[in-house]
């Protein structure tokens, strides 16, 4: 083929025609934010129109009241019974007893009576209370005390477990009236039902107390960032619009997986964070390119294209983390996750849509209401100089300050190599009136640990093969080993099952119990019912306890690696290297560590019990390390990736590798240290709440992430780096079709 050839005519100035140059392509994100700040109407009405449309959802779907299944073998028994329809009785105690010294029930004609006035008033309670026994009641009487000042009635509450903390008030309020009539006794009533509606009370009210008080707080929070009422209200409406559509869209997933208020406390707390995060970053940004000169649109951008790819990556890492609670295999913690997940994922949406779209219609209104005095000041927000100073001590020797620091934390984590797993005896505070009911209860009528209920299924259950089985373990526990006495079965669901109680050893909840659960387990059943031809799971309470911890301690492991994993893929394509993913996800364990050794050292071993108003069991409710760890995870890799995007984008624009440390931590300082700020102010209200389990959230989360802004970004992070040098940026050539600018070819 000829080639074409142009004869330019003599004379003729000869130019030089080069192709039409390429626009180079706006990041997603970039392209996003931009279309929203274009159509910010349509961006802001389309926001309320999908919380309109949740709401909708949430109050047409409902959410049904799903039973929560446990794990292991005591959950495949709970299992088999729901299937066979049968419904285990909240059973209710109603004590009464003598105030004045010597009364007894034989000689005190007021004991008697108001034993008679319980008993009538339940029995006029059907959906309240049923099997109704008192000391009147044949063989009743194992209901008076061996020293005869206290009397016991004893029901139980009707209908499924979901539903008995809500039919058991009725009888409260009936045993509550007797009381009022005899100041001479105490009359009061415990149990299962009433527990749990004492503890529902209990975190409500601690919960909307907090929200009443964390919203102020953080506002207030807000305004000393910003320096102005408008611009401290935006994260504060994208956190609670995005928490709110999270929440009432939980109704979807509520119809095939348990979602209670559980649920929608951890939505609305991951929400409120990460909400509140990405909108202060991408807020902060745009007010440092508008006070550079930049006009409004193409502050937007810049900050689309910096903040908001640091807010995208930082919302798939958080989601990684907190997807990691399905592979614990609780149905509960599957719904958390996904109800957590979609709320990151719509504060991630916002950020790009809803944000920009307000600061292009507010323009600089942004800046109303400015508060005198830190109100100019805050709207410039030059680069911090106390970090930077540190930063730059740090670089200087790093090799001392990250060994220091390194040493410190360790010091903090050290406690946790002795953490121990359990749940308490009582999982209620102790100031709980109805705990201490349970415990004059547990004074006056000493009674053995709930037993172990085997659930046994099969042909022939009356047949000699079973009850012969059953003997054997009457026989077994009569010699007072692991079992005891007495050991009971009786039938449900027509004949279809069985359910055969046997007494443990122990208390209930300590190391002989669970030696004696797992040598009925594993030997005294498989001899006994085991060679009758029948199917058989053990249940009760001492069984779900030591199945939940022996779940989540399998499980544990299997999150930490695969979150981890997920999260090193996601920041090597955010960063294009091998090693800043590994200093981040090794940071962040050192936080979540140090969490762990504190809250062992203060709850584990009974610290300052007088002082955060909690009594100590010896160990760690057993889903608080793994929550504390995916909650850690996410919310620390948050901080992480918006100062390594700082860095990176110094390093992209020419920087040395120190350079770059110094100033991607300085610049940065201040929205990090602010959002630092705002969740341990927001986190720390947890400790004042009334559940060990929240205290040790309370101060856990609040103690991490001060360390993770302090410690972790200010002197570990500038260390680790500056002693890798350009090593950072290293990305082996088989990966050098990832995505991005490649850091290490810049001067």
């Amino acid at each position: 083929m000829s080639r074409l050839q142009i004869t330019v005519p003599h004379g003729t100035p000869s130019t030089h025609v080069s192709p039409p140059h390429r626009r180079a392509r706006r990041p997603a994100v970039e392209a996003i934010a931009g279309w929203s700040a274009r159509h910010r109407k349509t961006a802001v009405f389309g926001w309320l129109a999908v919380v309109a449309v949740a709401y909708l959802v949430g109050q047409l779907l409902g959410t049904p009241s799903l039973p929560q299944n446990d794990v292991g073998q005591s959950g495949q028994a709970e299992q088999t019974l729901q299937h066979l329809g049968v419904t285990a009785p909240s059973t209710e105690e109603v004590l009464i007893q003598a105030r004045t010294p010597g009364a007894t029930f034989a000689s005190d004609p007021a004991m008697r009576q108001a034993v008679r006035q319980v008993t009538a008033a339940l029995s006029r309670l059907p959906g309240a209370a049923a099997g109704i026994r008192s000391p009147f009641s044949p063989r009743g009487q194992a209901l008076v005390s061996a020293n005869g000042r206290s009397a016991l009635v004893t029901f139980t509450v009707p209908g499924p477990a979901a539903d008995v903390t809500t039919a058991v008030t009725p009888a409260l309020s009936a045993v509550a009236s007797v009381q009022s009539s005899h100041q001479g006794l105490l009359v009061e009533e415990a149990g299962d039902a009433s527990v749990q509606q004492a503890i529902n009370n209990q975190v409500s009210g601690d919960f909307g107390q907090a929200e009443e008080t964390s919203l102020p707080l953080t506002l207030i929070l807000l305004a000393g960032v910003f320096g102005a009422l408008v611009a401290a209200s935006i994260p504060v409406l994208l956190a609670i619009t995005s928490a709110l559509t999270a929440t009432w869209l939980l109704a979807i997933p509520g119809h095939w997986l348990p979602v209670g208020s559980q649920t929608s406390t951890v939505v609305l707390l991951i929400g409120m964070a990460v909400g509140i995060d990405y909108s202060l970053f991408f807020l902060r940004r745009h007010r440092e390119e508008r006070a550079r000169g930049v006009p409004v649109s193409q502050a937007i951008g810049a900050a689309a294209r910096t903040s908001g790819r640091a807010i995208v990556v930082s919302g798939l890492t958080v989601m990684t983390a907190l997807a990691g609670l399905m592979l614990t295999g609780y149905s509960l913690f599957t719904g958390m996750a996904i109800g957590a997940i979609v709320v990151v994922g719509i504060a991630v949406i916002g950020s790009l849509t809803v944000l920009p779209a307000l600061l292009s219609w507010l323009g600089d209104r942004v800046n109303k209401g400015r508060i005198p005095v830190i109100g100019r000041r805050r709207a410039v927000a030059p680069p911090s100089r106390l970090w930077a100073g540190l930063v730059r001590r740090v670089v200087r020797r790093p090799l001392l300050w990250g060994g220091a620091a390194t040493i410190a934390m360790l010091a903090i984590a050290a406690p946790a190599a002795g953490i121990r797993l359990a749940y308490p005896a009582i999982d209620a505070p102790a100031s709980l009136p109805v705990v201490s009911t349970m415990n004059a209860i547990q004074a006056a009528f000493p009674q053995s640990p709930a037993p172990a209920e085997v659930v046994v299924t099969g042909q022939n259950l009356t047949g000699p093969s079973v009850t012969g089985a059953i003997a054997e373990l009457r026989t077994l526990a009569a010699a007072g080993g692991p079992i005891r006495e007495p050991v009971t079965a009786s039938a449900v669901a027509g004949g279809r099952a069985l359910i055969v109680s046997v007494p443990l050893a122990g208390n209930g909840g300590d190391t002989a119990s669970y030696h004696a659960l797992q040598q009925l387990r594993d030997q005294i059943l498989p001899q006994t019912l085991g060679r009758a031809a029948v199917s058989y799971a053990v249940a009760g309470d001492t069984a779900t306890d030591h199945d939940d911890a022996s779940q989540l301690s399998a499980r544990t492991p299997l999150v930490l690696a695969v979150v981890a994993a997920l999260a090193f893929c996601l920041l090597l394509i955010a960063f294009r290297s091998v090693v800043l993913p590994l200093v981040s996800i090794a940071l962040n364990l050192l936080s979540v560590g140090a969490a762990y050794g504190l809250i062992t050292w203060i709850f584990q071993d009974g610290r300052m019990q007088g002082l955060l108003g909690y009594t100590g069991f010896g160990a760690i409710t057993p889903w608080v390390p793994l929550f504390l760890f995916v909650f850690l995870f996410g919310l620390s890799m948050d901080y992480h990736v918006f100062i390594l995007s700082r860095i990176s984008e110094r390093r992209q624009r020419g920087d040395t590798t120190t350079d770059a440390i110094t100033a991607g931590i300085s610049t940065s300082a201040g929205v990090v240290t602010s959002a630092a700020v705002i969740m341990v102010a927001v986190f720390s209200i947890f400790a004042t709440m009334g559940q060990i389990e929240l205290k040790m959230l309370g101060i856990g989360l609040p103690v991490a992430v001060l360390l993770d802004a302090t410690i972790v970004r200010g002197i570990l992070l500038p260390a680790a780096l500056t002693l890798l040098g350009n090593r950072c940026w290293y990305l082996p050539r088989w990966l050098a079709w990832l995505p991005g600018r490649d850091s290490r070819s810049l001067a």
